[in-house]
């Protein structure tokens, strides 16, 4: 059993504009991603996070969206390389539509999620989740996390004891947050 968690995906990147798998390399929020990096702060202030710890991933996007959503809501914001985004190899920097792979690639990212398995050269799943679970197995408190699109999914589905095979079943999102608590999640939104 783990603590409780509240989960954030940076918000919106120039790249994820672009459809530019970013991968281990970075690029700054769009005004869209501070906006929603805004919108984080305004429902985790709705929270009571009390004996909290906040922690994010070492990314530029990721720290720039925690330096918006938990403005003036910890004292301190850890940084842990086990919460960076999958490692996709070969495939960083570039668009969806320029990788080298069998059949058609959809744009959204939900459409390519099995893609961040098969990158070459990449980090895949189950390292992933190695990763992962070892990040996990050191919480002590109940926690903030500010992470990424797949590191996010990944996070949930071993706190929820599924199977990696679901991990495409997981709602994604950008500037969004998820809660769990006791075996169980609910995504968070403004007035919700």
């Amino acid at each position: 059993m783990y603590p409780p968690l509240y989960i954030l995906r940076h918000g919106q990147t120039e790249w994820n504009a672009q459809h530019r798998i970013q991968g281990g390399l970075d690029s700054p929020l769009t005004p869209l991603g501070q906006e929603q990096a805004r919108a984080q702060r305004q429902i985790l202030q709705a929270q009571t996070l009390d004996g909290f710890r906040a922690y994010a991933s070492p990314q530029g996007r990721a720290v720039q969206t925690a330096a918006i959503a938990l403005e003036g809501l910890f004292p301190q914001i850890e940084t842990d390389a086990r919460l960076a985004e999958i490692g996709v190899g070969a495939w960083e920097g570039l668009q969806r539509s320029e990788l080298k792979i069998d059949g058609v690639v959809d744009e959204s990212e939900e459409s390519a999620l099995h893609l961040y398995n098969r990158a070459p050269g990449g980090e895949g799943f189950v390292a992933l989740r190695a990763r992962c679970r070892a990040f996990l197995g050191t919480l002590q408190t109940p926690s903030v996390l500010v992470t990424h699109g797949i590191t996010s999914r990944m996070l949930r589905l071993i706190v929820l004891d599924r199977d990696l095979s679901e991990i495409g079943m997981l709602p994604g999102g950008q500037g969004v947050i998820y809660h769990l608590e006791n075996g169980a999640m609910r995504q968070l939104s403004i007035g919700g």
